[in-house]
């Protein structure tokens, strides 16, 4: 009886996401390697908006569409089937312009992908 009174006094934790766009794609992936047509990515964010324009201007995946529930809103995202696989650099660098190749060499596994 003391332990489950003691147990009841103790403050409740809330989980908070460190990363919303690490989380996105990581449901993207799930989903895609599940042969999933549609994903639900939540919480919605500008990072994560701009980042999936990218991805369907370059044919990853299909159109999207954001929800709005008047809370952080929903991202429906159509897939397409033709993503291998998607994450993120963490921490975000800042690379110049004049950058980007040699980064692009450092970072990817070889020549052909991403």
């Amino acid at each position: 009886m003391h332990i489950l009174l003691w147990y009841a006094l103790l403050p409740t934790v809330k989980m908070v996401r460190m990363n919303v766009l690490s989380d996105a794609l990581t449901s993207i992936n799930n989903a895609e390697k599940r042969g999933k047509r549609q994903v639900l990515i939540r919480p919605c964010s500008k990072v994560i908006v701009k980042f999936l324009t990218v991805m369907m201007k370059h044919g990853y995946i299909g159109e999207f569409e954001i929800v709005d529930d008047h809370r952080a809103g929903k991202i429906v995202v159509n897939l397409t089937g033709r993503l291998n696989k998607c994450g993120v650099i963490s921490p975000r660098f800042d690379v110049p312009i004049k950058e980007v190749e040699k980064w692009t060499t450092n970072l990817l596994p070889s020549r052909q992908f991403g």
